[in-house]
């Protein structure tokens, strides 16, 4: 039995369950993948998906919104079939989920359908489905825990990175682990994208000068954090990224490239209030990158993105050979961004 961890916010009680990792996950009558952690989170998930595939090609596989729920789902779902085929149900959204889902849930803990695998997606963004996760993580139901808590520091970006190569038993020199996470340190899609490049394409060890000629001009990583940091309204330490990312060989095109990019999809998703799933679907995009527009949204409005959009399209014309001066361009580029502002106001 796997040792108890402290209570949860909310004051959720100790965990008798199974604790399981993110990066080897197996199947149980019940799975609660829970924490913020999205990109740990759909390894997950699709890790239990592979390892009952692998046991039976013919597994039923059905998605169920808990926020949107429609009464008897739950059993419906998971009970046997014609010919008995397992079945695997991925709830998401369980912290914001409907109260005829907790009813339903709870009962079902007391009787899991045999053949059956669900999978409840918690981010821990509320406290919403409490009384599941306590009878669930006291046992009820036979069900196991995959945590997939935020990483956000250094040495938890390092750790992450170090795995996805030791995962594929891969070797990088620790000079060259530190380079590839310093080029990716806002956005741990993005460095889990480039470890899976450097493992998908270089035979044998990854050196420092191999990751150095993948992404030693840092240019596109580089006009990523510089977007970030202006959308987020850092104006003067976007003036100082954009500034250290031209000393290091950064093009203006690709910079302002990025800045659209972004700004494209956060008006792609402005407004909508989709969830991120059937949105991301319909726009042809990720969850991750629904979610991530839509946090750059905040503070933003019609106005300011209509304006920020110009600017970019402005400072697009002018780098490409339109003004004399691409660097004014960038510069005037991201105050507006970053002020939200006019020019000059």
């Amino acid at each position: 039995m796997a040792a108890s961890r402290p209570p949860s916010r909310g004051g959720a009680k100790p965990t008798k369950i199974p604790q399981v990792s993110w990066r080897d996950p197996h199947p149980a009558p019940l799975v609660l993948v829970s924490g913020p952690e999205e990109i740990c989170a759909e390894r997950a998930i699709a890790g239990v998906r592979d390892y009952l595939r692998a046991e039976d090609p013919a597994l039923e596989v059905s998605d169920v919104r808990a926020d949107d729920y429609a009464p008897g789902t739950l059993l419906s779902l998971t009970s046997p079939s014609l010919f008995g085929e397992p079945r695997l149900v991925r709830v998401s959204g369980v912290e914001k989920c409907s109260d005829a889902f907790i009813q339903e849930a709870v009962s079902y803990l007391d009787n899991p359908q045999e053949g059956a695998t669900v999978i409840l997606r918690h981010t821990g963004a509320s406290v919403r489905g409490k009384k599941l996760l306590d009878a669930l993580r006291a046992g009820t139901g036979g069900g196991i825990e995959i945590a997939c808590p935020a990483i956000k520091r250094d040495g938890d970006r390092v750790d992450f990175a170090a795995g996805e190569f030791r995962a594929a038993k891969k070797r990088i020199a620790p000079a060259a682990l530190r380079a590839l996470v310093s080029a990716f340190a806002d956005d741990l899609t993005e460095l889990a994208a480039a470890c899976q490049q450097l493992i998908g394409d270089v035979e044998g060890d990854i050196t420092e000068d191999i990751v150095t000629k993948y992404y030693g001009g840092r240019v596109e990583v580089s006009a990523f954090v510089v977007a970030d940091t202006a959308i987020a309204g850092r104006y003067g330490e976007a003036l100082i990224a954009l500034r250290h990312a031209l000393s290091s060989g950064a093009d203006p095109v690709p910079m302002v490239a990025a800045f659209a990019m972004k700004l494209r999809t956060m008006a792609r998703v402005a407004g909508n209030r989709e969830p991120s799933r059937q949105l991301a679907q319909r726009l042809g995009m990720k969850d991750w990158q629904v979610d991530r527009a839509r946090r750059d949204l905040a503070g933003w409005n019609e106005r300011s993105l209509g304006m920020a959009i110009q600017a970019t399209a402005r400072a697009d014309g002018e780098v490409k050979g339109a003004a004399r001066d691409p660097i004014f361009a960038l510069e005037r580029m991201v105050t507006v961004i970053a002020t939200r502002q006019p020019f000059g106001e």
